[in-house]
Order: C-alpha cells, then structure tokens, then sequence
C-alpha cells in the first residue's frame, strides 16, 4: 500500500484537534473514516502513532518524528499546488546581474497598469540563463549566446559598453575611454555570465583577464583599484556604489538584450513581456535598439 497524503492530514487533524469526532468535522468525513486512515497509514509506516485514551490522543515517539515529517511534506505539497495554479498568474523574470537596467523601475509600473491580473517577479540568479535552465524563472533577461536549440528568444534592445573604474583612477576624469587604452590594464571578468571576452581585442593586443563569479565582488575588485572592468549600460544604474565610476567605452560594439525562454512552454505573458520591453528601449534616448 502507498503512502497517501490525505493520511497524513488525518493524522495531523487528529493531533490538532484533539480527538477523532473533531478530526472528523475538520476533514468533513465520519469519524469511523478517520479511524480506518489513521489505521491505514500506521500500517504502511509499521508503527503506532498514537497512544488513544477516552480522553486524549497523544503522538507516540515514533508518531511525533512521523507528525513533525508530515507537515512539512503537506506544506511543500500546498506551496506545489499553489504554485501550478498560479502559474499564470505570475511572470517570473530571470537575470543574472542587471534586469533591464534603468528600465527596470519604469517597465515593473507599466506591467502593473496594463497587466494587473499577472504578478511580475524577478530573480537574480548568476547563472547563463539567467535561472531558466534551472526552472527558477518563466523568462530570462540574458546578454550573452544563447543555446537556439534548446530555447527561444527576442531580440529587446541593445546597450552601449561602460568601462568601469575606481573613483580615483586617473581616467576617472575623463568621459569617454578606447579599447585599446583598456588593453594595457588588468580587466576582470564574469566568464559564465559576463559580457566581455578577449574577442573584443585583437589576438596581440588583449588584456590580462582576472575572474571573478558575482558581481560583488568584481565591484569590490574594481573599487580597490587593482583592475578595471567592462559592462552593459545596465549595470550602471543598477549598480552605483561609493568608490566607484563608470565612463562609456566609445569604440566598443553594444551589447544584445534578449528575452529568453523554454521553446515547447511558453508563459501566455511572454509577447506581452516582449512588447513592452521593446518600447521601453525604442523609447529610450541614448540607447541603441536592433
């Protein structure tokens, strides 16, 4: 016989209620079915679980170790169903550094105005997919190369590249900075996530590159002054921090923004998602949209 987890609400009915007669009227059944389930269950665990008096019920210790298993496993069961029920009523968005940048503000308050009946979420998770992979997400925010196999995308914009440097590093002073000047420094990156790699640079003119897995810690790298960085427009606002500076690297080709996600399960939010981020990256002076 299967364990079966209307078992385990009469058990913890019973236990909480403090008699049979009240478990009964909890789970709307006779108080002989609660007897046969009760008896069900301590037949397929093997052991007693109650100690049954004509005026108490008690857990056995082997019922309070069973008890303690039973309503957390009733608790995940609660958040499963939940959360399938939900499903469409909740965009959860993925990213692993930046969202959307500074648009990230302004696209969460027009989701609310024109989608009131679907939740919007993001989840930061450092990861290529931005949490997708890992069925953390219903879509991705992602600015690297994306697996066309396995998932779809959109094609939402796209964002000019930041050098980015301590406030007391001499180009600090400057606006604007060159690959070729950021060649001869010490460059850190995010190599499962990051945007830059050493094909930005010819293969005699490229950067010594440093690691680095959050961007925390790339910041407090960068802070200290031994290493620069380079990153999308994104992370610039979402990211200032005492210390710190960023100047707009004018050579360098922009960064694609893509909407990501699983090619046979789309959310029924998807296309609006993309829609509206589109517009906010048309509509936005400065930044460049393919």
């Amino acid at each position: 016989m299967d364990l079966e987890l209307r078992q385990l609400r009469c058990l913890v009915a019973i236990v909480d209620t403090g008699t049979f007669t009240d478990a009964a009227i909890e789970l709307g059944v006779s108080q002989a079915a609660v007897s046969r389930t009760l008896s069900a269950l301590e037949r397929v665990l093997g052991v007693r679980l109650l100690h049954r008096t004509s005026r108490s019920v008690t857990p056995t210790t082997a019922g309070v170790q069973v008890l303690a298993r039973a309503r957390q496993l009733l608790a995940e069961a609660d958040n499963l169903v939940r959360e399938a029920t939900t499903g469409h009523t909740r965009l959860r968005i993925g990213h692993a550094w930046s969202a959307v940048g500074r648009h990230t503000g302004e696209f969460q308050r027009r989701w609310a105005a024109r989608h009131p009946g679907v939740e919007l979420m993001f989840i930061r998770t450092n990861t290529p997919t931005g949490g997708l992979a890992e069925g953390l997400c219903d879509l991705a925010i992602v600015r690297t190369a994306i697996d066309r196999e396995r998932y779809s995308h959109a094609t939402v914009g796209s964002e000019p590249r930041y050098c980015v440097m301590a406030a007391d590093d001499p180009w600090a002073k400057r606006r604007s900075i060159t690959l070729a000047e950021i060649g001869d420094r010490v460059l850190m990156v995010d190599r499962r996530t990051g945007t830059t790699t050493a094909d930005l640079w010819p293969a005699d003119k490229r950067p010594r590159l440093e690691p680095t897995n959050d961007v925390d810690d790339w910041l407090a790298a960068i802070a200290a002054g031994r290493c620069v960085g380079i990153t999308p427009q994104a992370t610039v606002t979402q990211y200032r921090r005492d210390g710190i500076v960023y100047r707009r690297v004018r050579d360098a080709p922009p960064v694609p923004v893509h909407l990501i996600w699983r090619r046979h399960d789309p959310h029924p939010a998807t296309h609006a998602a993309i829609a509206l981020l589109t517009e906010l990256y048309q509509d936005s002076p400065g930044t460049a949209h393919r």
